[in-house]
C-alpha cells in the first residue's frame, strides 16, 4: 500500500510540474527595472498599476490594439500610471494579444517595486511609468543582439547593401501614419544571399522623431553586428532587425485602417474598486485554459493526499522513520566555488571568451564532469549588493522551464559575481541568450 501511495504522489507531482510550466509566461528577450523610484505593495500607485495592467485584456477587442499599439493611463498625479504596448506590425492579432498578456504577468514579477519598467518579447514590448511617456522619443534603455554566424566574404559589400536597405526602410517607416510606423523588405546581398530587414517606431512619434530614432539604432549596428549575418538593436521608441533568412510575415498588410478613438480608462483620484473588467478575446481563452488545467490537477492532488492519509491512519503505526527534506532551489544548492569556475574557463582565457557587453563578459567552459557551460562574468562596478545579487539569482532559477536556457548556479567570491548557465549550441537569436548585451 505504501508503494501505491508513493506512486500516486509521484504522478501528482508530475502533473503539478506540467501545469506550472504551461501556466508560466515565457521569459523576456530583455527587460529593465529602472531605478527611477519605488512603490510599496499597499500604495495607491501599486493599486493604479494593477488596475491598469489587469484592464489591458479588455482592450484586446478594441481596434486600437488590433493595429499593434496602445497607450493608456490611469489615476491622478503623483500616483498616475502610464502604460504603452507595441506589437511587431506583422504579428497576428491573437499573437499580439497573447504576447501583451504574458508581458503584463511577467514584468511586475521581475520588477516588483520599480515605478518604471520595460520588457521585450520577440513580438511585443510593454513599458509602464509614473511619468508621461507618450509621443516622446527615448533612446535608452536599449539592447542589441547578434547572429553568431559571420558573413563569409565581401563584408564591405554586404554592409553597403544593408545600409541601402536600411535607408529605404527608414524613410518608409517614418512616413507611416498615426496607427503604424513600420516597414519591412529585402535586398540582394553578396554570395547569393538575400537580406531581410524590418524597422518600426511607436506610432505616436512624429515623422522626424521616428526618423531620428531609427537613425540612432542604425548607428548601433557597426558596434554590435559588423560582419554578422543578422542583428537587432532595440530601444523604447524604435527598433530594427536584419537576417539572411525570412523572419517576418511578408503577407502582413502594411496599411492599417483609418484611426479610431484611442482606448481610455476613467481617471480616479482614489484606488480603484475591487471589480476588474471581464477578460475578453484570446486573453480570456488563455486564462480559462490555465484554470481548466490547474483546478483538476489541484483537486486530483488533494484526493490523492486524502487517500494516503486515510490509509496511513488505518495502518498500524510502525516506528517512525527519519525523513530528510531538501529544498529544490536554495542558495547553497546553486553556489559554485570560484576555483572550479576558473579552471573550467581556463582562467577566463580570451580563447574561451564568447562576447563582451555593458554588464560584463561571457566565457565558455567545461566542468570536471564534462558538462559544457557558459559563464557570465559581471563587471565589478555594477553597484549591485551581494544579497540583492543572490535574491536575483534565486528568482531567475525559479522562473526556469524547459523552453529557457537553464541557470546552473552562481559564484560570489573574491569580489567576483559569476552566473553559470548551460551552454546552448543553437545559433538562433530567439534562443541564445549570450549574444545579448545592454547598451
Amino acid at each position: 500500500m505504501a508503494k501505491v501511495c508513493s506512486t500516486l504522489l509521484f504522478l501528482s507531482a508530475i502533473f503539478m510540474l506540467i501545469s506550472q510550466a504551461i501556466s508560466q509566461p515565457p521569459n523576456f528577450l530583455y527587460q529593465f527595472c529602472l531605478d527611477k523610484g519605488n512603490y510599496t505593495s499597499n500604495s495607491t500607485y501599486n493599486a493604479n498599476l494593477n488596475h491598469l495592467l489587469s484592464s489591458l485584456p479588455s482592450l484586446s477587442s478594441n481596434t486600437e490594439i488590433d493595429n499593434g499599439f496602445y497607450n493608456v493611463s490611469y489615476g491622478q498625479n503623483p500616483d498616475k500610471v502610464y502604460a504603452l504596448g507595441l506589437c511587431r506590425a506583422d504579428a497576428k492579432h491573437e499573437v499580439c494579444r497573447s504576447c501583451l498578456s504574458n508581458a503584463t504577468n511577467l514584468l511586475t514579477l521581475l520588477c516588483p517595486n520599480q515605478k518604471e519598467a520595460i520588457g521585450w518579447y520577440d513580438y511585443c514590448m510593454l513599458r509602464y511609468s509614473f511619468r508621461n511617456i507618450f509621443g516622446i522619443k527615448e533612446d535608452s534603455p536599449s539592447f542589441y543582439m547578434w547572429n553568431r554566424n559571420n558573413v563569409s566574404a565581401n563584408v564591405d559589400e554586404f554592409n553597403q547593401d544593408l545600409r541601402t536597405l536600411f535607408d529605404s526602410l527608414r524613410s518608409r517607416a517614418s512616413t507611416g501614419g498615426s496607427l503604424r510606423k513600420f516597414a519591412a523588405g529585402n535586398a540582394t546581398a553578396p554570395n547569393f544571399q538575400t537580406l531581410y530587414a524590418l524597422m518600426q517606431c511607436t506610432p505616436d512619434l512624429s515623422e522626424q522623431d521616428c526618423s531620428d530614432c531609427l537613425g540612432g539604432v542604425m548607428g548601433g549596428i557597426p558596434n554590435c553586428c559588423n560582419g554578422k549575418q543578422g542583428g537587432r538593436v532595440v530601444g523604447p521608441s524604435c527598433n530594427l532587425r536584419y537576417e539572411v533568412y525570412l523572419f517576418y510575415d511578408p503577407t502582413a498588410d502594411p496599411t492599417p485602417p483609418s484611426p479610431s478613438p484611442p482606448p481610455s480608462l476613467p481617471v480616479s483620484p482614489s484606488p480603484p474598486s475591487t471589480t476588474t473588467p471581464t477578460t475578453k478575446g484570446n486573453g480570456s481563452n488563455k486564462s480559462l485554459t490555465v484554470v481548466y488545467i490547474v483546478v483538476p490537477v489541484v483537486a486530483f492532488v488533494v484526493v490523492i493526499i486524502s487517500i494516503c492519509v486515510y490509509l496511513r491512519v488505518r495502518k498500524p503505526r510502525k516506528k517512525p522513520e527519519s525523513k530528510a527534506v531538501d529544498e529544490i532551489i536554495s542558495e547553497e544548492s546553486l553556489q559554485l566555488d570560484f576555483d572550479t569556475v576558473r579552471v573550467a574557463t581556463d582562467d577566463f582565457s580570451d580563447a574561451n571568451k564568447l562576447g563582451q557587453g555593458g554588464f560584463g563578459a561571457v566565457y565558455k567552459g567545461k566542468l570536471s564532469d564534462g558538462q559544457v557551460i557558459a559563464v557570465k562574468r559581471l563587471s565589478k562596478d555594477s553597484g549591485q549588493g551581494d544579497q540583492e545579487f543572490k535574491n536575483e539569482v534565486l528568482l531567475v532559477a525559479k522562473l526556469q522551464h524547459r523552453n529557457l536556457v537553464r541557470l546552473l548556479g552562481f559564484c560570489l567570491e573574491r569580489n567576483e559575481r559569476l552566473l553559470i548557465y548551460e551552454f546552448m549550441t543553437n545559433t538562433s537569436l530567439d534562443c541564445f541568450i549570450f549574444g545579448m548585451v545592454a547598451l
